[in-house]
């Protein structure tokens, strides 16, 4: 429980000597974010993901199959802009391969201003709710963003903290305990990163079943903000914004 504690508290508030730096708590920012527009996307959107992939090409297969209740029309807008946003992500990552901080506040800021219009676009035209076409522009904005953060989260390389996905986070978790034989790594890193995922999961459903999607996109983006100003202002020739080493 110690040590669990105090790699928790390592993730929250990093050592100045750490070689991640403040990328670990800017990230579980990003993992916050995440559970808010997924959120969004399966309860307001028609059943679809946007961040999950995962799930999203799941859900095509099940609707492909005829499945109620589920689009496949929309799990394929939301791959192809997923893919778009990666690709722009993977740009950003060529142009900026020496400086993570600056490569972290760019991306925060873009994906902010991605989440700022879809939080306008829901609050001026609803979310289309059954997964219609008047929600694809939403679909759209959204799968551009998360595709942007998860292909720049995979460029920074900070273990455990993809922002987007938890299945190899959770396996780890279990798989590397003691309880299994291993050294356990990073448990608080990995709770932690559960957790903010679950936190934005819930924040985001509760504002979409009281009727306020457009409120819940606003939180994301407020969360993508202070990222990528927080990330700007710390950004120095420090050691821990150097690509992570093998």
């Amino acid at each position: 429980m110690r040590a669990l504690s105090a790699d928790a508290l390592r993730t929250l508030v990093p050592p100045r000597a750490d070689r991640h730096g403040p990328l670990p708590p800017l990230l579980l920012l990003l993992t916050v974010a995440t559970g808010v527009v997924d959120a969004v996307s399966y309860l307001g959107l028609g059943h679809v993901f946007v961040a999950n992939m995962t799930g999203n090409v799941v859900f095509l297969g099940f609707a492909l199959a005829g499945a109620p209740g589920l689009s496949a029309a929309a799990s394929l807008v939301s791959l192809t802009a997923f893919l778009a946003g990666a690709l722009v992500g993977g740009r950003l990552g060529s142009r900026t391969p020496a400086h993570r901080g600056r490569l972290l506040a760019l991306a925060a800021a873009v994906q902010t201003v991605l989440l700022a219009a879809a939080a306008t676009t829901a609050a001026v035209g609803g979310t289309g709710g059954t997964g219609g076409a008047d929600g694809y522009p939403l679909i759209v904005l959204l799968g551009l963003g998360m595709g942007l953060q998860n292909a720049v989260a995979r460029r920074l390389g900070v273990p455990d903290l993809t922002t987007t996905v938890l299945t190899l986070t959770l396996t780890g978790l279990a798989a590397d305990s003691t309880a299994a034989g291993g050294a356990a790594p990073r448990p608080g890193r990995r709770i932690l990163s559960a957790l903010a995922m679950l936190l934005g999961g819930l924040a985001g459903a509760a504002l979409v079943l009281h009727g306020r999607p457009a409120t819940a996109l606003a939180l994301a983006a407020l969360l993508l903000l202070a990222t990528a100003l927080t990330a700007h202002r710390l950004s120095a020739p420090d050691a821990h914004w150097a690509p992570p080493t093998a």
